[in-house]
């Protein structure tokens, strides 16, 4: 069964995911605010619109892939100037939101479209743009169960696992919680390699033990942050994303504003969330983020 879909942010990740909507029959209509991102999705089949607004008039469903949750609700809610997304679309419309946010700026997003007449669900991605192009995303759902069901068969062209994590908000907890995961074990990762550098140890070797024992996880075995062990890993392309520096600062300051927000007693969150925002802040933010062993090892070699 083919949909109208309309998908508001056409970027390194939506542009791929639309693309793969149209590739399975979807009529896609799409809107971005950069004039290449435009030109690459009319190039994939991909309609596009004078604006978000018109994007959706005609939807059933509208997919958002946006920077954060005040672009998110900015979109939703429009200004003075442009009209928003939930006032355009006809009634009852299913909105997929997309992007990683705060959790509640999740829940905030789903009660406005609830008020207005409409279903939602938060469903955040993993996979970076290598799975938003494969069509291999993993998707992280917040969701009533019959807002779940309606939405699956869109969710499964563009991904490869769909969880449903619970009601609204949950879909971007659970994105949150992996993420501060993959941050953290990163830096070990990479600090880990660094010192095996100091010790003599090759690259290899290193990889060669902790892929095979209790060291090993994503961040070594997938993502590995030097070159060679992992032929597909970005450190062999000189840190080309992958999973953007700027994108990592990102979702550890989420995961930092919700351990706030709940109280709980971290300290290596925090901790990397400082780090990675330093790298991003610095020249990483457009590179991938297991290049945060280039900093490590820069820091190093000053003491």
């Amino acid at each position: 069964m083919s949909n109208r879909i309309a998908f508001i942010g056409l970027g390194h990740m939506g542009g791929p995911m639309a693309a793969n909507l149209v590739a399975a029959g979807h009529t896609v209509i799409g809107y971005d605010l950069v004039p290449a991102a435009l030109l690459e999705a009319t190039a994939n089949g991909v309609t596009v619109a004078e604006s978000a607004a018109a994007a959706v008039a005609a939807a059933e469903i509208v997919i958002t892939m946006l920077p954060s949750g005040r672009h998110v609700l900015g979109a939703y809610q429009g200004d003075g100037s442009a009209a928003g997304l939930i006032a355009s679309a006809g009634p009852n419309t299913l909105f997929l939101e997309c992007s990683t946010i705060d959790v509640s700026d999740a829940r905030a997003a789903r009660d406005l479209l609830v008020a207005a007449g409409h279903r939602g669900l938060d469903a955040p991605v993993s996979g970076g743009v290598g799975g938003a192009t494969a069509g291999t995303l993993t998707f992280m759902v917040g969701a009533d169960a019959a807002d779940f069901e309606s939405a699956l068969p869109v969710l499964q062209v563009m991904g490869g696992k769909i969880v449903h994590c619970g009601e609204s908000g949950a879909g971007q907890a659970a994105k949150v919680c992996n993420n501060m995961i993959l941050g953290i074990s990163m830096i070990a990762v990479s600090e880990a390699f660094v010192l095996g550098e100091k010790l003599g140890l090759s690259h290899q070797a290193l990889f060669d033990v902790a892929s095979a024992a209790s060291g090993q996880c994503w961040a070594l075995t997938t993502n590995c942050p030097v070159p060679g062990p992992v032929p597909t890993s970005p450190a062999n392309r000189d840190y080309q994303p992958g999973f953007a520096g700027a994108l990592m600062a990102k979702d550890l300051g989420l995961a930092v504003n919700a351990l706030e927000a709940t109280g709980v007693a971290a300290e290596l969150a925090p901790l990397a969330a400082q780090i990675y925002r330093r790298f991003a802040d610095a020249d990483g933010g457009g590179r991938d983020f297991s290049g945060i062993i280039t900093e490590i090892r820069a820091n190093s070699e000053h003491t």
